[in-house]
């Protein structure tokens, strides 16, 4: 890199160095120790000519002692410049500066570095009509070939990081805090040194108890030293006991209120001792117990040694508020009146307040509206809510109550009068007082980065500086919950800068700039290596071209870095939106897809090392590691196409990234190398598609080279930690905190780009919620409950935006040895360690996997969450939703070692033996899987329903992966291997289909049979395709066979195989089967992709192919487990306390030979019970500790009229109690005894069969498991349930009683309307 632009137009409009030093040929040295005082200098003095273009040519050698302006400099020819240093500053003005062919320009030398002040100012419009040079542009300095730039400025500290945390207003970096409240009623006193801002004494008098305690004040008061500092204030109350003594001994002090201090009276004094007319004092009288009320003084003393402390104090009644939840109000009335407060209070009882002290209303998706109070009259408060102008239909609403008042007294002694003390991790003493200082943000607005000026500070230590002011925001300055969330604090003065001037005002240079800026934005710009980049708009660091290789980015500070007009991806949406003069003609913008990517750190090649470098706050990205799939500029031709895309990773080591609003790093995407066009309007280096796949020698045929990214920390970004797509991205000891989505790993939405790569990520953390709980802003949207605590804090995107870890995508996705932490789902909020990229179209593989990982502070129901329809996963509808699935290798997450985890309504990869988990909207099953890929030639709407053929009435149903703009369409759903499947459309069946075998091992294979409509005639081969060398060679055809068994046989060595077509049922039978062996990772086989070709002739006017009614139950399977479930982990087993509870219950209707009987048991964590009789069985498990308390049967006759003895059972049961209940033979399935299933959480409207199992529970709140199975074969509930049982899901949740009582049996016929809604259905 050189410091050099060649582009036209900059949005930079400064640089500070700390030293510069450039050479364009080999050997440069420095002229001279201190290079000003070679003899061999003439002294210059140009003056101010902005039309002198100067020429420092061969023989000159010039040493510049005062400012200058000139129109431009060209250094050449062994010609010389060098700055003089001296106290006096020197400003040099030019249009641009031009050094080459030999020339040198010195401010300063490695071993003398310059100490004055020098600035080269580069000035200039961009309307003037000067022609900018071909390579380096307008104002600029260049250094061309043979050129030497040396600068080097005073040695100071670049960046460093925040070593003690700051807080808004400062408070806690120097002085005393004293707070209390309730018991500490009385009269407290501090005695303060004036001399040292201490506190040397302090006690409290309980002058409402006691006269002895007035007596005690009072000749304390008396014995205090002349010259001391007294603060003395009530807490509480303090009047009712004060004596004569003690009111006088107050006044003499310098008091005049209290003499007469009334009851529970508000009262503050500061005075210093012997100087009554130093006192200030505040009071006020307080009548009542609802709101605030508050007497409050404070006084700047100074210390021995001059410095300012100020002492404040303050006497308070406090009336703390806060936010009910929010209510979703969805039955509006619109009445005149408008709506009464008392009717919410009455559906959501014990939730409102009586005289609420503000409202709040939003739409379901969180846009604000408008409320306003139109009435109150006692606790008849009513309210109308607005949206538009009009009244509101269906919204979210809350209120801001009131809690009972409470006193507090504070003292605070604050030693930074009007400044903070920053402790910092290195030494400092570079920082001079009037220096500038950035503290970054550490929380997700980058926009919380605030400037500081240096103070001088005597009493500061070497790692310390004091700056003037105090910080608005909290400032991190420690590691939390084990991520390094420092501020960055970086130095904006140096004494050599070099900078571009600009304009007061923003002035039409090129078209829309000023729509965006209303300052002048054509400022210059410099590349450089080793700066803290600062308030910049567009890229901050980046290498523009794409042949830029090994340049080392290390110990780089980036901050502030705001969008940009110059590149498409330096835009943001409005931008984007509006400047489309370098687009086609008829060009439509899609700002997210073309533009938005402003960066801190972009980079066009990722052959260049990053280390130590910080991205603290980018409106879009702090990394971005983008691919020009050919060079462009002046670049072009230096490299193939598709060069950087195969390129290794050069290093990337301790990087960190925070403040980001889309990602703190991102690898994807390319930018576009060819000029706008009819056939593709977008403009020039809009943001295209590409994909990274790293190999030795950028050589796709080479062997794979992984991209390791190590050490990273990504915190508080907004959307992402980190985006990575390509080959072999792996990521070791990451660290990643308070991100919406920590990672996601992605290769490709239909197949990997690069065959046989996997990413994978170990020995890293994550942190859902830390306890860095940001600073509240104004915009109440991203304030809300959180964490452990629900306690308020700031929140990544809204307040039911669900946070993730880890979301899987694509796939082969490995994580090993990673530890989540602090992930808590809570109401309206289903945060998860592991979850799935949502409304996702492509494919999930079934190689996904996850080992050895640990959970801390993470409930047992928040590790993964499927999805369900709602906010932000619509309705869960796309094909990716529907077919996510992961190994747990070793049951760390599940706890069944070697499961599959899958959403629990799929069941072309279920059996009959998965286990249910509500929580997560899961299933834990066990299999072999695989994937198969259908694509659909010639059409590209049809609906795609695949049936599994031992669960005939469970079919999926598959939208396609692509667009509907496309020539065809993928569908691809995970298989069970070793099965038989059917395939149906809701149209015609496409003319053309070709199958891929994708993740099939060799011998592997599915029976498929796919519908058609009879009379149509077929051609079926199979092939094989190498996607990387694009070659196909055939591998066999298919004859009919009119046996279906032969469809099953396989002939090793053979090239023909059989299909079957069952022209009664539409359906054409394959075998489909790999024939090859698959690399572990590798979706095809070595060969390439095993794939099997159909061509139909179809009958003209064929109708829809949906030939379900005809195969089913013909082609129905009895369902078989073929890998058998693995055994839960008990007792040592289990890494955390909480755990889940199996249980398993089926009552059925089972044939022995010609005999019938009835089949019905429980069983708890492996333990089997059998029904041994008719009518009901009642377990009862401890919900706190999994234990079971008590196991019951109950038989028909006791079910009918009323059932006291199984009332008095489930009313003897203690709240928190997990209750199973199951059926046997025939029993009583109606009648009062089904109330207690209704008050065990199932739905009240209920209606049983012959066949019955039941999960429920005891207690005042209705859990998500809550489950019952009814049916008139086979009643069956195979699922776990968490230990312990707490109220802590969100959503799952809700409000239940349990009325049950012996003593009151009228509760079987009266109220149910508190009864929880209906158990969870059965997938």
């Amino acid at each position: 890199m050189g410091a050099t632009s060649r582009q036209d137009f900059s949005l930079e409009a400064m640089l500070t160095l700390s030293w510069l030093a450039l050479a364009c040929f080999p050997g440069a040295v420095s002229a001279a120790l201190c290079p000003d005082q070679s003899p061999e200098l003439q002294p210059w003095n140009p003056g101010h000519d902005p039309d002198h273009y100067v020429h420092i040519g061969r023989g000159r050698a010039l040493l510049l002692a005062a400012s200058a302006t000139v129109n431009s400099i060209h250094v050449s020819q062994g010609g010389k410049l060098v700055i003089k240093d001296h106290e006096e500053p020197i400003v040099l003005r030019a249009r641009h500066v031009l050094i080459d062919d030999g020339g040198e320009l010195h401010a300063g030398s490695a071993l003398c570095p310059y100490q004055g002040n020098f600035s080269i100012v580069l000035y200039g419009r961009a309307d003037e009509g000067v022609q900018p040079d071909p390579y380096f542009g307008l104002k600029y300095i260049g250094v061309g070939p043979g050129g030497t730039l040396e600068l080097h400025g005073q040695k100071k500290l670049s960046w460093t990081f925040l070593n003690k945390t700051l807080r808004p207003g400062g408070m806690e970096e120097g002085g005393y805090f004293f707070e209390r409240s309730w018991g500490h009623r009385g009269v407290i006193v501090h005695v303060i040194d004036p001399k040292s801002a201490t506190v040397v004494h302090s006690d409290r008098f309980d002058t409402y108890r006691s006269k002895k305690e007035s007596e005690r004040l009072a000749q304390y008061l008396n014995a205090v030293p002349a010259g001391r500092i007294l603060s003395v204030a009530v807490n509480d109350e303090g009047s009712r006991n004060l004596d004569d003594a003690a009111r006088k001994a107050m006044t003499r002090l310098g008091s005049k209120h209290f003499l007469h201090l009334g009851f529970r009276h508000p009262w503050s004094f500061l005075t210093v001792k012997g100087n009554p007319s130093s006192s200030v004092e505040d009071h006020i009288e307080y009548h009542g117990h609802r709101g605030s009320a508050a007497a409050r003084v404070s006084k700047v003393f100074q210390t021995e040694h001059g410095e300012p402390f100020n002492v404040s104090s303050s006497s308070e009644w406090v009336q703390d508020v806060e936010w009910t939840e929010w209510f979703d109000h969805d039955r509006v009335t619109h009445t005149k009146g408008g709506e009464k407060i008392s009717d919410l209070r009455v559906a959501h009882p014990g939730k409102i307040c009586n005289r609420p002290i503000d409202i709040q209303a939003t739409t379901a998706d969180g846009v604000n509206l408008t409320t306003e109070v139109v009435y109150k009259k006692g606790q008849d408060y009513r309210f109308v809510c607005y949206h538009g102008g009009r009244a509101c239909q269906t919204y979210r609403v809350r209120f801001l109550c009131g809690k009972p008042v409470r006193p507090k007294l504070t003292v605070t002694i604050d030693t930074n009068v009007n400044s903070t003390v920053l402790t910092l991790e290195d030494e400092v003493r570079s920082w001079k007082p009037g220096d500038t200082l950035v503290v970054a943000s550490t929380d997700y607005s980058m926009y919380q980065a605030e400037e500081f000026q240096v103070l001088p500070c005597k009493a500061c230590a070497p790692n310390q500086v004091r700056v003037a002011g105090k910080p608005l925001y909290l400032h991190i300055g420690e590691e939390i919950d084990g991520v390094d969330m420092r501020a960055e604090v970086g130095l904006l003065s140096r004494n050599i800068v070099v900078r571009g001037e600009v304009e007061d005002r923003c002035y039409p240079y090129s078209n829309h700039v000023c729509n965006f800026f209303d300052f002048d934005t054509f400022g210059g710009h410099i590349k450089v290596k080793d700066v803290v980049g600062y308030n910049s708009l567009g890229h901050c660091f980046f290498t523009e071209d794409g042949p830029e290789e090994r340049n080392t980015f290390d110990h780089c500070l980036g901050l502030l870095v705001k969008s940009g007009t110059l590149l498409p991806s330096d835009r943001d949406s409005k931008m984007c939106r509006t400047i489309t003069e370098d687009s086609y003609p008829g060009y439509v913008p899609k700002p997210r897809q073309d533009c938005n990517a402003v960066s801190t750190f972009w980079m066009a090649n990722p052959n260049n090392n990053l280390i130590n470098c910080a991205a603290a706050g980018s409106e879009e990205t702090g990394f971005w590691f983008i691919f020009h799939h050919v060079p462009t500029g002046p670049s072009e031709g230096m490299y193939p196409p598709g060069y950087s895309e195969h390129i290794p990773l050069g290093k990337f080591h301790n990087n960190r990234a925070h403040s980001n609003y889309r990602a703190g790093m991102i690898i994807d995407n390319g930018v576009k190398t060819t000029e706008a066009s009819a056939k593709d309007k977008r403009p020039f280096l809009s943001i295209i598609s590409a994909r990274y796949s790293p190999h030795q020698d950028a050589d796709p045929l080479k062997p794979r080279e992984p991209a390791i990214i190590r050490h990273f920390t990504a915190y508080k970004n907004q959307d992402h930690g980190a985006w990575l797509r390509g080959g072999d991205v792996w990521l070791d000891s990451c660290r990643f905190a308070d991100n919406g989505i920590g990672l996601t790993l992605a290769s490709g939405g239909t197949f990997p780009y690069d065959e046989g790569s996997k990413q994978e990520i170990k020995n890293s953390l994550f942190v859902g919620e830390s306890g860095n709980v940001g600073t509240e802003m104004m915009d109440n949207r991203i304030w809300g409950p959180g964490g452990l605590d629900h306690s308020g804090r700031t929140l990544p995107i809204g307040q039911n935006f669900p946070i993730r870890g880890i979301q899987f995508y694509d796939g082969p996705v490995s994580i090993q040895n990673c530890t989540f932490r602090k992930f808590a789902a809570l109401e309206g909020r289903h945060t998860s360690a592991l979850a799935f990229r949502l409304n996702n179209a492509w494919q999930s593989c079934p190689h996904n996997n996850v080992t050895n990982i640990a959970f801390e502070d993470v409930p047992i129901t928040s590790r993964v969450f499927f999805g369900e329809p709602g906010p932000w996963f619509n309705q869960l509808d796309m094909d990716g939703d529907k077919t996510s699935l992961f190994h747990d290798i070793d049951g760390s997450v599940s706890e069944y070692p070697g499961s599959y985890l899958t959403k629990d309504d799929n069941w072309l990869v279920r059996h009959p033996d998965c286990i249910n988990v509500p929580d997560w909207r899961g299933a834990i099953c066990s299999g072999r899987y695989a994937q198969m890929y259908i694509q659909a030639y010639k059409t590209s709407n049809l609906r795609m329903k695949i049936i599994k053929n031992e669960f005939p009435g469970r079919p999926l149903y598959l939208e396609g992966a692509l667009t509907r703009s496309t020539h065809y369409q993928q569908y691809q759903p995970v298989v069970a291997l070793r099965k038989g499947y059917t395939v149906h459309w809701d149209q015609t069946a496409p003319a053309e289909l070709i199958i891929w075998l994708i993740n099939f091992n060799k011998g592997d294979w599915i029976r498929v049979g796919f519908c058609y409509p009879r009379g149509t005639t077929f051609s079926i081969l199979s092939d094989v395709h190498n996607r990387l060398l694009k070659q196909t060679s055939k591998t066999g055809t298919f004859m009919r066979t009119f046996q279906m068994d032969k469809v099953q046989q396989s002939f090793p060595g053979r090239s023909h195989y059989y299909y079957y077509w069952d022209e009664d049922s539409g359906l054409l039978f394959l075998k489909l089967e790999a024939h090859s062996e698959r690399e572990r990772f590798a979706f095809c086989s070595v060969r390439g992709c095993e794939r099997i070709k159909i061509k139909a002739l179809l009958p003209k006017d064929a109708g829809v192919s949906d030939c379900t009614a005809s195969a089913y139950p013909r082609f129905a399977e009895r369902p078989v487990v073929d890998v058998p479930m693995p055994r839960k982990l008990l007792g040592a087993q289990l890494k955390t306390k909480d755990h889940f509870l199996e249980v398993k219950m089926e009552s059925s209707r089972q044939r022995f030979f010609h005999l019938l009987s009835d089949v019905a048991y429980t069983e708890v964590d492996g333990v089997k019970r059998p029904s041994t009789e008719d009518g009901l069985q009642v377990l009862a498990v401890d919900g706190h500790r999994g234990h079971v308390l008590s196991h019951a049967s109950f038989r028909n006759v006791i079910l009918q009229g009323v059932p006291w003895q199984l009332l008095e059972h489930i009313a003897a049961l203690p709240d928190n109690s997990i209750v199973l209940i199951v059926s046997k033979g025939r029993y009583t399935s109606r009648g009062p005894w089904t109330r207690v299933l209704e008050s065990l959480g199932a739905d009240r409207s209920l209606k049983l069969k012959e066949k019955m199992a039941f999960v429920g529970f005891k207690g005042d709140f209705r859990p998500t498991w809550v489950t019952l199975d009814t049916d008139d074969h086979k009643a069956k509930i195979f699922q776990v349930v968490p230990i312990p049982v707490v109220p802590s899901h969100p959503g799952g949740h809700e409000e239940l009683r349990f009325p049950l009582s012996c003593n009151q049996p009228q509760s079987l016929s009266s109220e149910r309307a508190f009864l929880a809604p209906r158990a969870r259905p059965r997938p």
